[in-house]
């Protein structure tokens, strides 16, 4: 259903303001949902794919794939697929991670009592509900860290109900680690490495060698700040073409470097595709 000319109007006027000061912004229809995929866009296949950290334009006409749609670019306000799409707008939502920010997200009196006794204090946004909590800073999104309580920042959209109250501070680590999930006990499957031909020794004269490159691999994994899945990928993929031939690895090593990726919040199953995906790559 098209909106009123005047809420329209103040919606259209709120989203260009906002992409002005630099936040990607995209419009929700009823019910505080995107616009629905186009068959070209089908699973997030163009723009909004899992792996993608900051929005990006949809190769189709509309704005169709959910927080990859936000944008602030003027060119695409004026195109006719935009104008359609906020004449039909319920409200205004923008993409917190492409702006720097990150979002805690308080859904009851609870959550609020728990942040205002955990949390620094930051600008915040009331909401249906409860509050948003903003924070200067983008960080990986994760629902229910908290009874109550999501983080939206990248990959994520958050409606926008006003500049709030308060000043915004730096993203503090307790907010960080909301969003760690403890590592699962992982026994990674067997691995197989061929041996050396011909009897040769192996170019890992010490122990330390190879331990060293386990701990710069798990420090490269632990330090990614985004696109942490190409990074667990490379990683592994690095520690194969140096140790993969030789028989070093133990499960041990191989362990250590799931735990890393776990800790950044990769399940089990994307640790054993990417381990599997680099041994194939280097025909392992």
């Amino acid at each position: 259903m098209t909106q009123p000319a005047d809420i329209q109007g103040e919606h259209l006027r709120a989203a260009l303001s906002l992409a002005a000061s630099g936040v990607p912004v995209l419009p929700l229809r009823a019910g505080k949902v995107p616009f629905g995929n186009c068959r070209r866009c089908a699973d997030n296949a163009c723009g909004g794919r899992p792996n993608m950290k900051t929005p990006g334009p949809c190769t189709c006409p509309a704005p169709c794939h959910g927080w990859a749609a936000a944008t602030t670019d003027p060119r695409v306000f004026n195109s006719p697929t935009w104008a359609r799409a906020w004449r039909d707008a319920a409200a205004v939502a923008y993409h917190p991670g492409g702006a720097s920010l990150t979002v805690v997200d308080l859904d009851n009196a609870e959550a609020i009592a728990w942040a205002r006794a955990s949390l620094p204090g930051t600008r915040t946004v009331a909401t249906t509900r409860g509050e948003h909590w903003l924070y200067q800073g983008a960080m990986q999104s994760a629902n229910a860290v908290r009874p109550g309580v999501d983080i939206k920042s990248t990959m994520a959209y958050a409606r926008w109900l006003g500049p709030g109250t308060g000043t915004m501070t730096a993203l503090p680590d307790v907010v960080r680690a909301l969003a760690v999930k403890e590592p699962t006990a992982v026994r990674p499957a067997a691995i197989t490495v061929p041996a050396l031909a011909g009897g040769e020794e192996c170019p890992h004269r010490t122990p330390a060698y190879l331990n060293r490159g386990i701990a710069m691999a798990e420090q490269r994994i632990t330090e990614a700040s985004s696109a942490v899945h190409a990074t667990v990928y490379r990683t592994f993929l690095a520690v194969l073409s140096a140790h993969g031939r030789c028989g070093c690895l133990t499960e041990d090593h191989i362990a250590r470097l799931f735990t890393a990726a776990q800790t950044k919040g990769e399940s089990p199953r994307h640790c054993t595709e990417a381990w599997t995906n680099a041994r194939t790559r280097l025909g392992l």
